[in-house]
């Protein structure tokens, strides 16, 4: 069953020449994070957007749906 407060956000995740990574979004205004790995990097600016939604009441953002595409990492 889906939870109907979620929303997608797109995130673009960049690897800065000092060697952590840094994401920001068109999706939501504002959406700086950085960590040391992607993974991090992912569940921080999870947390920022959280608090800019909050902060922001005309964000639109579209629902998750049943299906969806996700590009998912996986370090080999």
């Amino acid at each position: 069953m889906l939870n109907i407060d979620e929303r997608i956000v797109r995130i673009h995740i960049e690897k800065l020449p000092e060697g952590v990574y840094l994401a920001t979004s068109d999706d939501v205004q504002g959406l700086v994070a950085q960590g040391r790995t992607i993974a991090e990097t992912v569940e921080i600016a999870r947390d920022v957007v959280r608090k800019l939604l909050e902060a922001q009441d005309d964000v639109q953002l579209p629902q998750v749906s049943e299906s969806f595409d996700y590009q998912l990492i996986v370090a080999g």
